[in-house]
């Protein structure tokens, strides 16, 4: 009850990750299908001033070999089972969140929906990680930053706009990332993005909202751009809104290597 914030710190090695809001007022409830003895784990819970401290680690006795780890980004699956291992986390919604989420194999499904995150931050390996706010409801409270990394995997954020995020940093090295910007957002967000030899799909709303994008390019690169975005500069691609009327504009700053970027219409 003495805390108002909660920074909760969650690593998961393998398995099947899952986060969405709970029905309780208790900031952490965990589950898993997993008995004690056959995972190693670590958790801390603190309470330092207004702020509660979280930190939870979960990795699979005896850990994960390279050969796994090669047969897992390969084919797309691991040995033994592992993609029935389960973690399920449930949040509540009466306490603001600052998540710190690093994953390394396997898959997991983060819902938003309705919660109050402050700061977010999610980092993946190999992982196939999916970003949702599955029941529609924007965040609580305003973000200030939503962090995203993809290292080997793939990393979907669909409504991007329901996190009321001010700053978005979004970085791809060989992975994949898909952004979806669909819907107009309530907090216009400044983007700031890198893709080094992997992919990043962007979804833009429709052209009614103002979009500026200026991207630092490469000549081992490849760009992509939707039909409503008109070259205005050297690096720099605007669409009719924002000739129009350039305030409270979707900013994007990006920055491709020997990657590709793609900007998708709304429907299409």
């Amino acid at each position: 009850e003495a805390c108002t914030t909660v920074q909760l710190n969650l690593k998961a090695k393998t398995g099947n990750c899952i986060i969405r809001p709970g029905q309780t007022s208790e900031i952490l409830n965990f589950y898993s299908n997993q008995e004690l003895e056959d995972y190693a784990h670590s958790f801390s819970n603190e309470v330092r001033g207004a702020v509660c401290y979280v930190k939870l680690a979960l990795e699979h006795e005896g850990g994960t070999k390279v050969s796994k780890k090669i047969s897992y980004q390969v084919l797309g699956r691991e040995e033994n089972g592992n993609s029935e291992k389960l973690w399920k986390l449930y949040l509540t919604d009466t306490k603001p969140y600052s998540l710190d989420l690093d994953y390394g194999l396997g898959n997991a499904n983060v819902d938003l929906s309705g919660l109050a995150v402050s700061r977010l931050k999610i980092n993946t390996g190999s992982a196939n990680v999916n970003v949702s706010y599955d029941a529609g409801v924007e965040n609580k409270v305003t973000m200030d930053t939503f962090f995203v990394k993809v290292d080997l995997g793939n990393l979907t954020v669909r409504q991007v706009n329901l996190s009321r995020s001010k700053y978005i940093v979004a970085e791809v090295s060989f992975g994949n990332m898909l952004l979806d910007f669909s819907e107009p957002p309530t907090v216009v967000p400044m983007i700031r993005g890198s893709v080094g030899a992997g992919n990043m799909v962007i979804i833009l709303p429709d052209d009614t909202v103002p979009v500026k994008v200026t991207i630092n390019d490469s000549w081992l690169c490849s760009m992509k751009l939707s039909r409503n975005l008109r070259k205005t500069g050297e690096y720099t691609y605007t669409n009719a809104a924002y000739n129009k009327n350039p305030k409270n504009a979707i900013t994007f700053d990006l920055d491709v290597s020997m990657g590709k970027i793609v900007f998708k219409e709304k429907n299409r």
